[in-house]
């Protein structure tokens, strides 16, 4: 999977600002670029047309903080955006690939997990959407055909992006799947910047696209984005047709695992949760636990 270049995401933010946005002036003349030129982008930033050549080339390193607020602006990119130009720019073109080890859980956020409850559905998920831990309504909710244990073990951990756009449950599950797969989509690509030297991201994403179309045309429009808080609209196979607020919670010194908490967004879907919950039988006490580090000794 060839890794996203700050040239790309130049040119693919480029194509999309008008002259109209950039105040540049349209006399009826055709344009064979349906956004800015080149030549106006640099103008607009302040820096020479043959540097700004050269950074879409991928041939200039070291691009200034005072440079890349000026395409930022020109640019109109929006706060996760401008991280992500700023982690392509500080990328190196020759960095290669490595396979980090399995990641694990914090005590403490197992026991911020646990402290939810059975009746909260949650997960732990990592750097790559997979499942680090979940508590038994996360796993209820989401996957109940999978199994439980599987985070426990490194190499079995269920992946959200997989099951997500390979799997048929999942395309059921969602009944807004289209809005949450952009977001999906879009958080990959924020994470593919923060960790250019992931290859197991690199072989996820090239997977992906390969064996989804959805996948792959969304990846190719190029959003980017962070995946903090929204909506699904699910159609349960057990309890039916319900709606739950999602919300991340980072952890500060683990800031690549995300805590992700389901509540009811209004009060039939709180009544069909409590149901689910209800019919979920009670959690072995050293579940998750193969999967965490080590706590410390008292």
């Amino acid at each position: 999977m060839e890794r996203e270049s700050l040239g790309a995401f130049l040119r693919s933010r480029r194509g999309r600002v008008t002259p109209a946005q950039a105040g540049i002036a349209d006399y009826g003349t055709a344009r064979r670029v349906p956004g800015l030129r080149r030549e106006e982008l640099a103008q607009l930033a302040g820096i020479s047309i043959s540097y700004y050549i050269r950074l879409e080339q991928d041939q200039a390193d070291g691009a200034s903080e005072q440079v890349l607020d000026a395409l930022a602006r020109v640019l109109r990119l929006d706060e996760t955006e401008k991280v992500h130009l700023r982690n392509l720019a500080r990328r190196r073109p020759a960095a290669t690939l490595t396979r980090p080890r399995p990641e694990r859980v914090s005590p403490r956020v197992l026991a911020l997990l646990d402290a939810l409850g059975e009746s909260t559905p949650a997960l732990v998920l990592g750097r790559r959407n997979d499942v680090l831990a979940w508590n038994r309504a996360g796993h209820a909710l989401l996957t109940p055909h999978l199994d439980f244990a599987a985070p426990a073990d490194a190499a079995a951990r269920p992946s959200l992006s997989r099951w997500f756009f390979l799997d048929p449950h999942a395309r059921d599950l969602h009944r807004n799947w289209d809005d949450l797969a952009k977001s999906h989509v879009a958080y990959l690509r924020l994470v593919g910047g923060r960790h250019p030297g992931d290859a197991r991201l690199a072989e996820l994403i090239g997977e992906l696209t390969m064996r989804s179309r959805e996948f792959a045309a969304l990846w190719a429009a190029g959003h980017v984005g962070d995946c903090t808080a929204g909506v699904k609209r699910l159609h349960h196979p057990t309890v039916g047709d319900l709606v739950v607020d999602y919300q991340v919670w980072l952890q500060p010194d683990s800031p690549d695992h995300r805590l992700e908490i389901y509540t009811a967004h209004d009060r039939p879907s709180s009544d069909a949760l409590r149901l689910l919950t209800a019919q979920t039988p009670a959690p072995a006490p050293d579940r998750r636990r193969a999967g965490s580090e080590p706590r410390p000794a008292r």
